[in-house]
């Protein structure tokens, strides 16, 4: 049992390393977006300075990184051990990637993926969570934390799910840290915001 949960552990570890938004840009757009907009090479930075196509390529690969980490023990009958505690590492190799000098995202889509293949309809309220919040901030950052913290919430309180109350505690403690740039800049007030919601809008109109 210990030296499967080890393999899939590496496994997990190495899908969430792989990044996808670096190689599409470097392979297929000859850029670097690490030297490009926020330098993240996450899903947001892709659509950012890639664009639309890129970006929403990049998104389903996160994600769908994310779901295979964590159906891993699924695929080959490993029932001692729950698979959200493999997705977990897939979150970890996508924000320290071995592929990047342990460099990486911030791990929003691969943890929807993480969440997608432990609990569809978790993830449909996370989904729900994370667009009301990009329509009333239209920063991605605010939406991205603000859809952790209350699905910890929930599945604590709600769903009475203490292992994934678990999993979102840890990747709220992750998101923290990946967002800390994005932190001050709130706080500052010059934190960016995608075309998307009210308060792009509105402020677009008042300029």
């Amino acid at each position: 049992m210990v030296f499967k949960t080890i393999i899939f552990i590496i496994l997990a570890y190495l899908i969430g390393s792989m990044m996808s938004g670096y190689w599409i840009g470097k392979y297929l757009y000859h850029k670097d977006i690490r030297d490009l907009g926020s330098g993240n090479v996450g899903t947001t930075n892709a659509f950012r300075t890639l664009g639309v196509a890129p970006g929403i390529l990049v998104m389903f690969l996160d994600i769908l990184k994310g779901v295979v980490a964590t159906l891993l023990p699924v695929f080959f009958g490993f029932t001692a051990i729950n698979p959200l505690f493999i997705g977990i590492f897939a979150v970890l190799g996508h924000c320290f990637s071995i592929f990047m000098h342990f460099h990486g995202g911030k791990a929003v889509a691969t943890s929807a993926g993480v969440i997608f293949g432990y609990n569809w309809q978790f993830f449909l309220f996370c989904l729900a969570v994370i667009l009301i919040t990009l329509l009333l901030t239209s920063m991605m950052s605010v939406a991205s934390i603000t859809t952790f913290v209350l699905g910890t919430l929930y599945a604590f309180f709600f769903l009475g799910d203490y292992f994934l109350s678990i999993f979102g505690i840890i990747s709220t403690i992750v998101m923290l840290y990946a967002h800390r740039e994005n932190l001050k800049r709130i706080r500052k007030g010059t934190e960016s915001k995608i075309p998307f919601g009210l308060n792009y809008w509105f402020s677009k109109k008042t300029h």
